[in-house]
């Protein structure tokens, strides 16, 4: 038995790879949550938050109280109340202010700048990252489909070839065996084919994911991938060291630590506020000396602290705060380390491809012909089915290879430029 399969063509709307970055880069959820927690951060970069300004308050207190009161006096006279009504109202503006807590606020506006740079740098990394991870899927659905077009001339060559079977096998100049390897290979290759498909199917779910869009959402792709093979293995290495957000974010966080130690340091110093307010009060007692009183007035004063002694905690925060400034340096050291492994592994990916590619292409072409020899042999019976079924599989085996050679150059192609912030859409 012979089974069969529609051979599906890409007819649905074309999506371009610019409009698939588009469309993430304005749907993705990751890419909206990098942008909110960026603007939050940008709003905490404020003088008030850093404590340079001051706290202004309102404040209004009313008691209130019903009591009965009986008083004896000294010269023996006594005196009651009864149910006396006694209240007092209270209300003003008062304003706190430190004007100097060891530099401390001017260590605090700096780190609110160096987290707001920290988030703008995330985000960056994240749109890069999204964009990437685009790339990447769309171009891997290139390469799925190229070899869905292989899988389909490898069904076409497996009918061609049982064709001819069933033509000698009807005349007597084969056996049936002829017949049903004929028949096996179509059917291997139609299960290739359909596996094939599945794959591509699910990597489709995957980039409408990426997009947020509905994942049944159907679309076909480009047919080929173009790899830029002008890129400098320098170029990238200078430019990562300058626009990598890893090390850009072990930069700042360098100076994080750095702004730390200035913070621990800060409490050494005199903590020094001025405090003021306007009061307005209101009082009322029938059972009290003054049954009635009325005030209101204005209120200043000074304050200062300093820390003398607190069990020696001033001295391990800041040996603590050192040795973060230490472990900062050394998380430097070690992405920018890092970075560099990966631009060298990937250009050696990159540069391999690309000669396998070269390689490859070559090698498809010989491939071709030798299976049209081969079948054309076949056809006038001058070579087995085993034969032909080699050369059919050398074929096919020499596509997949040249479009993965393609697909290798590309990611690490994408990967270079995501890792050095030179990611474009071509």
């Amino acid at each position: 038995m012979v089974f069969t399969t529609t051979v599906m063509a890409q007819t649905a709307p074309l999506l371009t790879l610019k409009e698939a970055v588009e469309i993430a880069l304005q749907n993705n959820y990751n890419i909206k949550l990098s942008q909110n927690y960026t603007t939050i951060v940008k709003n905490n970069v404020t003088l008030g938050n850093a404590g340079f300004l001051p706290s202004v308050n309102g404040n209004l207190s009313s008691n209130n109280s019903v009591q009965t009161t009986e008083v004896l006096r000294a010269d023996g006279a006594r005196t009651a109340f009864t149910n006396a009504r006694n209240s007092n109202l209270s209300y003003g503006v008062s304003l706190n202010w430190t004007i100097f807590n060891g530099f401390a606020m001017f260590a605090n506006l700096n780190q609110l700048k160096e987290l707001n740079k920290l988030g703008d740098i995330n985000a960056r990394d994240t749109v890069l990252r999204t964009v990437s991870n685009v790339m990447a899927t769309y171009y891997n659905l290139i390469n799925q489909n190229q070899i869905l077009i292989s899988l389909q001339g490898a069904m076409r060559i497996s009918r061609t070839q049982l064709r001819y079977a069933n033509d000698k096998f009807s005349v007597g100049t084969v056996s049936k065996l002829d017949v049903l390897n004929a028949e096996v290979n179509l059917n291997t290759d139609t299960a290739n084919y359909v596996s094939q498909l599945q794959q591509f199917k699910n990597t489709k779910i995957q980039l409408n994911q990426l997009l947020v869009r509905d994942l049944q959402t159907d679309f076909s792709v480009a047919d080929t991938i173009i790899v830029d093979d002008k890129i400098v293995f320098s170029d990238i290495l200078n430019s990562a060291n300058t626009q990598n957000p890893a090390i850009l974010s072990a930069q700042i966080n360098k100076r994080l630590a750095e702004i730390n130690l200035k913070q621990v340091r800060s409490t050494r110093y005199p903590q020094v506020g001025v405090s003021t307010g306007y009061n307005f009060s209101n009082s009322h007692s029938p059972s009290g000396f003054a049954q009635y009183q009325n005030a209101h007035g204005l209120n200043y004063g000074l304050t200062a602290t300093i820390n003398i002694f607190d069990g020696f905690n001033q001295n391990r925060l800041e040996k603590n705060a050192k040795i973060q400034i230490d472990n900062s340096e050394i998380n430097y050291n070690k992405t920018k380390q890092t970075v560099v492994a990966q631009i060298n592994t990937l250009y050696n990916n990159y540069t391999s491809g690309l000669d396998l590619t070269r390689l490859g292409e070559s090698n498809v072409g010989v491939a071709r012909h030798n299976l049209d020899i081969s079948l054309e042999k076949y056809r006038l019976g001058n070579i087995t089915p085993l034969e032909v079924r080699q050369a059919e599989e050398n074929f096919l085996d020499a596509q997949v290879k040249f479009f993965a050679a393609q697909y290798q150059s590309k990611i690490a192609e994408i990967t270079l430029k995501q890792i050095s912030n030179n990611i474009n859409i071509q």
